[in-house]
């Protein structure tokens, strides 16, 4: 499975969801790590993923930085 990082560090809500919907948009069967600074990202990213029917991988926090990594639903099987 493919990794794409998405640096929405300093931005403020909408913008780490805009931006990691905009890189997931298309792609499935792929991780994502959004990097983010905004405390309502932890609200926003589930929802968002629910919406776009991937999931939430996992969620750190260190330095003020928190890491959300996320997967795009999986491509259907033939």
């Amino acid at each position: 499975m493919s990794e794409i990082v998405v640096d929405a560090r300093g931005h403020r809500c909408p913008v780490p969801s805009l931006r990691l919907r905009r890189a997931a948009e298309g792609l499935e069967g792929v991780r994502l790590v959004l990097l983010a600074t905004d405390p309502m990202a932890r609200i926003d990213v589930p929802y968002l993923m629910s919406e776009l029917g991937g999931r939430v991988v996992s969620v750190e926090e260190a330095e003020g930085v928190l890491t959300f990594t996320v997967a795009t639903r999986a491509a259907p099987k033939d």
